[in-house]
């Protein structure tokens, strides 16, 4: 058989012929003509070299092959119907499903941690599988299928992607409870005398911008420790006396074991969106789990 020349709509017809055995109602349960489903099944028959149907006093009787071909086709078929039905229809409580999403590490703490707890209880067959995130090849990798949803400040990603909006991120001053030099209304003075932890995605660094602030205003901080990611800062900070600048949703659930306060000065936030590409803006699973996040992102 050659399949370049299948045609989908042919086996359809061809359920409906084994299931009436006659071509006027199989055309009825079909929608279209007499003559059109006629011309199918001369189709058929030439594509499974075999009549499949022959004319009978009563309608038409299914041929050997006709009725070995019944089962599987109506399993093949049924598979198909299913696998559409179920893009146009996300069932979350049995669907299986993975989703690869790259964020920063920031990120997976402060979203996709609650992420996966709310999915063990809604959608126990989907699965999130991490990826790092590299802006530079974000828009390779989601158009090979390689990460589905990217969690990041928007304007480091391709323009190209769609995206959304989930919520704006603030710094505040972090320090374990009995922190002898932390107060709620610290001047800037007395920030600038505190050591601190700060974060240097790069590695190494010892200056952000925030320094760059502080300069304006006539003072210079005690960095003292650079650390490579947001993950480890509250447990630093929680066994010692050093501080840190942290996203507030990175120690929301930590405030028995920090104390968080106001920096004395402004420090400008960050927003936080999620770009996906348009290969998968229709799929039904995608998009339901695009709306938990959001979901999410707008409670926490």
């Amino acid at each position: 058989m050659d399949t370049k020349k299948l045609d989908l709509n042919l086996l359809v017809t061809l359920e409906a012929l084994l299931a009436e055995q006659n071509v006027t109602r199989a055309a009825e349960r079909l929608h279209l003509s007499q003559p059109a489903v006629s011309t199918q099944l001369s189709r058929l028959r030439t594509l499974f070299d075999d009549p499949l149907l022959i004319p009978t006093q009563r309608g038409m009787s299914p041929t050997a092959k006709a009725l070995e071909l019944l089962e599987p086709l109506r399993l093949a078929l049924d598979q198909v119907r299913a696998t559409l039905a179920e893009h146009r229809h996300f069932d979350a409580p049995t669907a299986s499903l993975t989703v690869a999403i790259a964020c920063t590490d920031y990120l997976q703490a402060a979203v996709v941690q609650p992420l996966a707890v709310a999915l063990r209880k809604r959608a126990p067959g989907v699965r999130i599988a991490l990826r790092h995130l590299d802006p530079s090849l974000l828009q390779a990798q989601m158009s090979s299928g390689q990460v589905d949803l990217a969690l990041m400040t928007p304007e480091q990603g391709p323009g190209s992607l769609r995206s959304r909006h989930l919520f704006d991120e603030r710094y505040v001053l972090i320090g374990r409870q009995r922190h002898p030099g932390l107060r709620n209304r610290l001047s800037v003075e007395q920030f600038a005398q505190l050591d601190h932890v700060i974060v240097s995605l790069h590695g190494g660094d010892f200056t952000t911008p925030v320094d760059d602030g502080l300069a304006t205003l006539g003072y210079r901080r005690n960095v003292v420790l650079s650390a490579a990611s947001f993950l480890a800062v509250p447990e630093i900070v929680a066994h010692s006396n050093l501080v840190a600048l942290v996203p507030e949703r990175l120690v929301r659930d930590r405030r028995k074991t920090l104390r968080v306060v106001e920096c004395p000065f402004p420090v400008p936030g960050f927003g936080v969106s999620m770009l996906w590409h348009e290969r998968n803006h229709g799929h039904s699973g995608q998009r339901w789990v695009r709306e938990v996040v959001m979901e999410l992102a707008t409670t926490l």
